[in-house]
């Protein structure tokens, strides 16, 4: 294996728990129901995506890029007060890594300006040789796109490289690519379909780290 390629949020940062609550916060401020069960549908989705799920639930007549403008708000104030949460692992594994002479990429169906400005709060950027975003592809994940693009950019064959990811779309996008796809859960316990298309499941960064470091031994 040549290549590794991460999500980000719920991955690398616990920032999908900071969204749910910015969507959850303004869904309840302006009066909309149903929030906690719409938002786990976006989950791993771009924005195009996303909006056709937010307007399936509130009518095509419901003002999305206000909503996103409230909710990237309400985010943004909150990583001002309390900092950007990184995982724990995610500094170790990434150190590992690159000193390994790894390919590292990013595929994130979050728009490109955030996950560099994320990257660079972080630290993190200089990590990766490759970054795909959701703004750079019509449909995110499930969709296999974002990940066929991040391996094109690092220049190694699908197979060659794990995804690792928190999400069922995530996953089912990096499996669809012909990756080794890697769990490591966040919001979404995984089901049986997710026990099916994962190659790896781990409970955080580290541990996957430690899978990593093992299959490295075994040259």
């Amino acid at each position: 294996m040549k290549a590794v390629v991460f999500d980000m949020d719920g991955v690398l940062f616990d920032t999908e728990m900071v969204c749910m609550k910015s969507w959850m916060a303004v869904a309840e401020a302006n009066g909309l129901p149903g929030m906690e069960d719409v938002f786990p549908e976006c989950i791993g989705l771009n924005a195009n995506d996303s909006r056709t799920v937010v307007l399936n639930a509130y009518g095509e007549d419901f003002d999305y890029p206000a909503f996103r403008q409230q909710t990237a708000e309400w985010f943004q104030a909150y990583i001002r007060k309390n900092g950007l949460p990184v995982k724990p692992g995610a500094e170790e594994l990434l150190n590992w890594l690159w000193q390994e002479k790894y390919a590292v990429g990013l595929a994130s169906s979050t728009k490109r300006e955030t996950v560099l400005g994320h990257l660079e709060q972080a630290g993190l950027r200089e990590r990766f040789s490759a970054v795909v975003t959701g703004d750079m592809v019509e449909h995110s994940k499930p969709c296999p796109d974002i990940y066929l693009m991040a391996c094109g950019e690092l220049g190694v064959k699908p197979e060659q490289a794990y995804a690792v990811e928190d999400s069922p779309n995530g996953i089912r996008a990096a499996y669809g690519a012909g990756m080794r796809p890697i769990m490591v859960p966040d919001m979404i316990a995984p089901d049986e379909e997710m026990r099916r298309l994962s190659f790896l499941i781990r409970k955080d960064l580290r541990e996957v780290l430690i899978y990593l470091r093992q299959e490295k031994e075994k040259g």
